[in-house]
């Protein structure tokens, strides 16, 4: 994969200032389906050409949450877990059954054991095949994440990374949240893993990654980037396919680099403004009946054969 441009005049490469993201504003809070085949990516919106064909009995299906935020309490969403239980209603709702669902991140606010156990109650009540979690800051604000891999980190590795194949995918889950006075970070170790892990994998398995923080710099002044990401995605620069999925930003946005896309989940607490939109990312308070437009769940299709890889976000129901 080609080097990214520096266009952000940020200094971090594949930075983006705020009048370049809001040329993709489209991205924000639309129901987008992303097609990705041969390296290619054609984005349509939700409901147009494009979308995902009668379900494969042999296709990989998932379901992607993030940002629940359980403990929160603000005028932002007074209400976290009935939001949060209507995303897990809505993922028991779809036509299918998920093969997994991965939480990416900020499953808590205060990362205490009360507000551990309430959301891991509340994620065993998902139908699906498997559940997996990575964490977020405010999963390790006073203890760099005991409590979380205490909780969440059986058959983890290091601070809690970790990889499966599931068919004909490769699936890493990272940590990049957990030095809270270097929030977008990996480190030497788990770069190490990353390189280990792929290394035996043939060119044309699709891989797909998994953090909270984004694994490109979308906004480093807000620290929704990660500063040693490209060194980890130089391991994947062989692979054909390579998505990676994340939280932390609490909206919609979408980028390809090379042979990499990226993809930014919503929320299902309470949005944040667009990188640029004021001195800090706090939470949004929406007009009355406005909440439920800007939180959502994600679901992905993998169908083998035919190399593709389909990404809908769906409003919360």
């Amino acid at each position: 994969m080609s080097a990214p441009r520096d266009e952000s005049g940020t200094g971090q490469p594949g930075g983006m200032n705020r009048r370049q993201l809001l040329r993709h504003g489209a991205w924000f809070g639309a129901a987008v389906v992303l097609t990705v085949a041969g390296g290619e990516v054609i984005s349509h919106v939700g409901g147009s050409a494009g979308a995902t064909a009668a379900a494969d009995p042999n296709e990989l299906r998932f379901v992607q949450l993030s940002d629940s935020h359980i403990g929160f309490h603000g005028p932002a969403n007074l209400d976290v877990t009935g939001s949060f239980s209507r995303a897990i209603d809505q993922v028991n709702a779809l036509d299918f059954r998920p093969d997994f669902v991965m939480h990416t991140g900020d499953l808590t606010h205060l990362s205490t054991p009360a507000q551990f156990d309430q959301v891991h109650q509340m994620l065993g009540g998902l139908r699906t095949g498997k559940v997996f979690v990575v964490p977020g800051e405010h999963d390790s604000v006073d203890d760099h994440g005991q409590k979380y891999r205490a909780t969440f980190g059986a058959g983890s590795r290091g601070d809690g990374w970790y990889s499966f194949d599931i068919k004909g995918v490769h699936v890493i889950a990272l940590v990049n949240t957990l030095a809270l006075e270097k929030l977008g970070h990996l480190g030497v170790d788990q770069l190490d893993f990353i390189q280990r892990d792929v290394a035996g994998l043939s060119s044309d398995t699709p891989i797909v990654v998994f953090s909270h923080i984004p694994l490109f710099a979308m906004y480093p002044t807000w620290g929704w980037g990660t500063d040693d990401a490209t060194q980890a995605l130089s391991y994947l620069r062989r692979f054909s396919s390579v998505t990676c999925l994340n939280g932390h930003v609490h909206q919609l946005f979408s980028k390809t680099e090379g042979n990499v896309t990226f993809h930014s989940a919503t929320t299902t607490a309470y949005p944040l403004p667009h990188p640029g939109q004021g001195p800090a990312p706090v939470p949004l308070t929406l007009p009355a009946g406005q909440l439920g437009d800007a939180l959502g769940i994600r679901d992905v299709t993998y169908q083998p054969g035919q190399h593709v890889l389909a990404v809908r976000d769906r409003k919360l129901a």
